[in-house]
């Protein structure tokens, strides 16, 4: 894919940055490549979704100049996520085009959140673009609870794409969101076959985005600390000082070695050292992911062949990146707190 631009120089990116008005560096672009997606996940979006028109989705090409850009302004960890971004046709010559920017050194790491029915399929290509590690999301080990979760989703071949994803070298993290009444009986189980299969792990917060049909999130909700309590109960927890760019937070499982993460944006948000910004599959750009502020970058895109307009783009939406987002859940707040679901933004 070729692209366009003034920021890329003989030798490597130019020693442009992206910092927020509270002194915080950019350094961490999550893009959803699509709002589709094999799966109807309870507390991501309804069973009878409309998506957006194709007409509206910027091209493979479009999406490799906007991650190349921001590459240029000092983004060094890029996540392709959805919706479920494997199902995206032709998405592998997105990870391909890409991965020149691992080769040159401006970009340190490329990596993926899936729901894992694709995995099997495209994990020896991933690693071979230079992906070293996966995010897929399992709730369950139950294979009936996962496909009352999921809708639509099968358990044994998410468990194939795992494994394929093993055997191709490529690490894997298991990402959970807590559910009152659904999988909290089993949080521990999986934190003990993560460990077994050499898997981390990270237990999420219920997140108020997007009408999820006849679900309420307030029945869904489940305090990490809670969560965190019960786990004590059967793992040492081990406190760490272990980062890997994202919002969750770290401790080692003793008996097993693995990390297990937190992501707790309702009973203890992670803003204050915000990296990241979010890119939909329209061009819009989202400084927060629980705020409704918004940046169109398509415009510009599309605008020009050079980058001056993306650039000044990108910077005045960077100039409006709030301190911190307005996620609660409780009885007075049972509605989502923005209309768009997770899929949209890209997780």
């Amino acid at each position: 894919m070729a692209r366009t631009g003034l920021i890329f120089r003989a030798g490597g990116p130019t020693l442009l940055s992206m910092i927020d008005p509270f002194g915080r560096h950019i350094s961490y672009l999550r893009v959803s490549v699509t709002d589709r997606c094999d799966f109807r996940c309870v507390y991501c979006m309804a069973e009878d979704m409309t998506f957006l028109p194709k007409a509206e989705i910027l091209s493979l090409e479009e999406l490799d100049r906007l991650c190349s850009v921001f590459v240029g302004l000092g983004v060094k960890k890029l996540r392709l996520t959805g919706g479920e971004p494997l199902v995206r046709r032709g998405i592998m010559q997105l990870f391909r085009s890409l991965s020149r920017h691992l080769k040159s050194g401006a970009l340190q790491e490329l990596t993926v959140t899936t729901n894992g029915s694709q995995l099997a399929k495209h994990a020896e290509e991933l690693a071979a673009c230079g992906v070293k590690r996966v995010n897929v999301s399992i709730d369950t080990l139950d294979p009936e609870k996962f496909t009352e979760i999921t809708r639509w989703g099968q358990l044994p071949k998410v468990l194939d794409g795992i494994e394929a994803a093993k055997a191709a070298g490529l690490k894997v993290k298991v990402n959970a969101v807590a559910l009152r009444g659904v999988n909290d009986d089993e949080l521990s189980e999986m934190v003990g076959w993560c460990g077994r299969n050499g898997h981390d792990m990270t237990i999420i917060e219920v997140m108020p985005m997007g009408d999820i049909g006849g679900e309420q999130r307030l029945d869904q909700y489940l305090p990490l600390s809670m969560v965190r309590s019960r786990l004590k109960r059967d793992w040492a927890l081990e406190d760490v000082d272990y980062h890997t760019g994202g919002p969750a937070r770290y401790v080692r499982v003793k008996e097993t070695g693995q990390m297990l993460g937190f992501i707790t944006p309702l009973t203890h948000n992670f803003c204050e050292s915000c990296n990241r910004v979010r890119l939909t599959c329209t061009g819009t750009l989202y400084m927060c992911l629980g705020q409704d502020d918004a940046a169109d970058l398509r415009a510009p895109l599309r605008a020009s062949g050079s980058d001056e307009a993306l650039l000044a783009a990108i910077r005045e939406a960077i100039s409006r990146k709030p301190k911190g987002h307005d996620f609660i859940i409780d009885r007075r707040h049972t509605g989502p707190a923005v209309a768009r679901h997770m899929s949209v933004t890209g997780g």
